[in-house]
């Protein structure tokens, strides 16, 4: 089931560009794993990222997965290799977001990464 993410409403919304290393490597696991791929953020307490091919989203779970952001609108078309950055739309939800969307993008690389390596 697709990530119903247009029906929310968001604190403030930023145009944003993910790093081609790390867009790669999440597609790479879209690719290969079930869908949606929930990951849990290890060094973050109560949040989760669930990933589809429209849409990261990151949840709170001490909070019955309230939505904190999502990252979404990717912008491919265009993209003439797999070298070049891809710009996208991120969503903030909780007025906090702002504040861990780095690390929680990190964190997903490296539980992404983990993941993969494991198959």
């Amino acid at each position: 089931m697709p990530i119903q993410i247009d029906k929310l409403t968001a604190v403030h919304s930023l145009q944003k560009v993910i790093d081609h290393t790390d867009y790669n490597r999440i597609r790479l696991a879209l690719q290969r794993i079930k869908q949606p791929i929930r990951v849990t953020l290890e060094d973050m307490r109560c949040l989760d990222v669930i990933i589809d091919d429209d849409c990261w989203l990151c949840v709170d779970t001490c909070m019955n997965d309230r939505p904190v952001m999502a990252w979404v609108s990717f912008k491919t078309s265009g993209r003439s290799g797999l070298n070049e950055s891809v710009a996208c739309e991120l969503r903030i939800y909780h007025i906090q977001g702002g504040l861990v969307m780095g690390k929680v993008l990190e964190n997903i690389g490296k539980e992404i990464e983990k993941r993969l390596g494991a198959l």
